[in-house]
């Protein structure tokens, strides 16, 4: 990273540890509405550790490490919020991500090291849509949390991308953002408000060309990102393109079905 990227990220992630405290203690009984949520859906019993979870692997990243991605997950899963890991997409769908970019070198992406991972909410819940019996059961005060963390997140990683790539002068590089996991994304999805928040920071800010390098794709999880794109190249004879070619074609596709 330059000297003005590392500073970004720097400055985003203290911002984000400090946000991440103060949700968790404005919830003490977040993780008592976890075990329920996880409980109706007949979830198999694990440990509940980290009610709202931090990323780790953000410590992680060092001044020179090039920061290639920015990966949206949905939330922090089973395996995530373990205070062992506290750290996003480590589970079945990290696995396969980080698989995928191992066997495909020439997008040049190691997913441990030029990837910022992040989340639209960082509320745990061992499946996403558990975050919805969350709200009914949790009332206003659930509602108002998953309300503040979705637009904050959307808001200020919209921020962090659209500075990363304002700074990467001509020694760094501008990131693309990829928004996996798109179902809940859509009209009365569970983060329907994070899609709208995203937009509406490139919009108001006049970023478009920043907004160029967003793109939307299948979650990683059960390879539905993998069936997706095989699929979409073999329909469309890309199979001889260059790889990173059909990525973006794809996920523009489905950037334009989901911010219509």
């Amino acid at each position: 990273m330059t000297d003005s990227q590392w500073k970004i990220f720097c400055d985003f992630k203290a911002l984000y540890a400090a946000k991440i405290a103060e949700w968790a203690e404005s919830f003490p009984d977040l993780q008592g509405l976890q075990k329920k949520a996880a409980e109706a859906e007949k979830t198999p019993a694990y440990s509940f550790e980290t009610p709202v979870v931090y990323n780790r692997a953000l410590d992680d990243i060092t001044k020179d490490d090039d920061i290639k991605l920015i990966v949206i997950g949905d939330n922090p899963g089973k395996e995530e919020q373990l205070a062992c890991n506290n750290r996003y997409l480590v589970g079945q769908a990290g696995r396969i991500a980080e698989g995928y970019f191992r066997r495909n070198p020439a997008l040049g992406v190691d997913f441990r090291k030029n990837v910022i991972i992040l989340n639209k909410t960082p509320v745990h819940s061992a499946k996403t849509a558990q975050l919805r019996f969350m709200v009914k059961q949790g009332g206003q005060k659930m509602a108002e949390l998953l309300e503040e963390s979705q637009t904050w997140c959307a808001r200020e990683t919209a921020r962090l991308h659209s500075e990363l790539c304002r700074a990467a002068g001509e020694d760094g590089i501008m990131p693309e953002l990829w928004l996996v996991g798109y179902s809940e994304l859509k009209k009365k999805g569970i983060f329907e408000q994070y899609r709208d928040e995203l937009k509406a920071f490139y919009v108001e800010n006049d970023f478009s060309k920043y907004w160029e390098r967003v793109y939307v794709f299948q979650h990683f999880s059960m390879n539905r990102f993998t069936i997706d794109l095989s699929d979409y190249m073999k329909k469309n004879g890309c199979e001889n393109l260059p790889l990173l070619e059909s990525i973006h074609s794809l996920g523009i596709i489905h950037k334009d079905e989901i911010f219509v």
